[in-house]
């Protein structure tokens, strides 16, 4: 069974603390509120679905400790986590979009905590069922003996449970069709060695770790026969932003005439954003800097550290969504499908 990173217990958040993977699966429990946020900003969770889903979460753990207090005070309260959590991380689109879905018209319920709770429980579930279908709509996209290159982490662990990308591939493998996986390895964070090659070890999957810098190298070679991606926010033309390397990726893809394919649920899409007003997050230098406690980079030499590129839509192939897939014209079929 896919593993699952998060879970509600007892008006407590369990999840998988994902920097100790993938030596250690250590199971965490956040109580407070500067929990969540300090497991979101240290990437202890990370992955757009699950870091909406942890915030909404963490509502829900303001909520629970405040049933006994006066209405007026909950609201003003979850309001106000509702902000700290929004400062978390800039880029991907869930997290909003999870708060707003809380905490959407609480000031017009008679029990603010009780209805808080009951959201986000429901919308942890329903992150679930969104893989699911997803991951049965891109199923069909992969062909018996197919090898697929991927990119971060997009499964289990950047969901409640199956994930987007992945969840594509274990559907496929599910179904009996004998696939193979590239992980590439992901600098400087190292999701794709640490955490996807840790998921599909877990599956039984057959992976292949390599070097951010050796994808042009596999696919010229002809080993690669599809990629597959998540997505931290895509627009509503197809302009996809997704952990950085992404771009260059679609870029050699295209070249090598790969079909790239983009799985997302429908919380990720962005209609109303436009590329000039979307953050990318910049972390931290010591990220670049440092490999576990050796420093590889010079002290004194600058260091410039995006968490996340930018991928125009003519490179990519479809995007794979609980609701169907989704063919250019992207700009046309993205409203109409994402929209309903």
């Amino acid at each position: 069974m896919p593993l699952k990173s998060i879970e509600w217990a007892d008006g407590i958040i369990k999840i998988i603390n994902q920097n100790k993977l993938p030596e250690k699966l250590v199971y965490e429990e956040l109580k407070s509120l500067e929990d969540v946020i300090q497991a979101i900003v240290e990437m202890k969770v990370r992955g757009a679905p699950l870091i909406g889903v942890t915030s909404a979460l963490g509502l829900a753990l303001v909520a629970n400790q405040m049933r006994e207090k006066p209405k007026d005070e909950v609201i003003r309260k979850l309001r106000d986590a509702g902000e700290k959590l929004l400062n978390t991380r800039p880029t991907a689109v869930n997290l909003k979009w999870a708060i707003n879905k809380i905490l959407e018209g609480i000031e017009e319920v008679e029990n603010p905590a009780d209805v808080v709770v009951k959201r986000a429980i429901s919308l942890m579930r329903e992150d679930i069922r969104v893989n699911e279908k997803l991951s049965q709509f891109g199923e069909k996209l992969i062909e018996d003996g197919d090898v697929i290159l991927t990119h971060c982490n997009a499964g289990s662990l950047a969901t409640v449970t199956i994930g987007t990308a992945l969840g594509v591939i274990y559907a496929a493998f599910s179904s009996g069709k004998k696939i193979q996986v590239y992980a590439t390895e992901t600098r400087p964070k190292l999701q794709g060695a640490r955490l996807t090659a840790f998921e599909l070890e877990h599956e039984g999957i057959k992976v292949t770790v390599i070097p951010d810098t050796a994808v042009g190298f596999v696919m010229k070679k002809g080993l690669v026969k599809k990629v597959i991606v998540g997505a931290d926010r895509i627009l509503k033309d197809g302009t996809t932003y997704n952990k950085i390397g992404t771009y260059q990726i679609a870029i050699l893809a295209n070249y090598h005439k790969i079909p790239l394919y983009v799985a997302a649920p429908s919380s990720t899409f962005d209609l109303e954003s436009t590329r000039e007003n979307v953050v990318i997050e910049e972390r931290d230098w010591k990220e670049v800097a440092f490999i576990g406690n050796t420093r590889i980079v010079p002290e004194g030499v600058d260091i410039y550290n995006p968490a996340f590129d930018e991928t125009p839509p003519d490179l990519i192939s479809a995007f794979i969504t609980e609701k169907g897939i989704i063919y250019p014209p992207f700009d046309i079929n993205i409203p109409k499908i994402v929209g309903t």
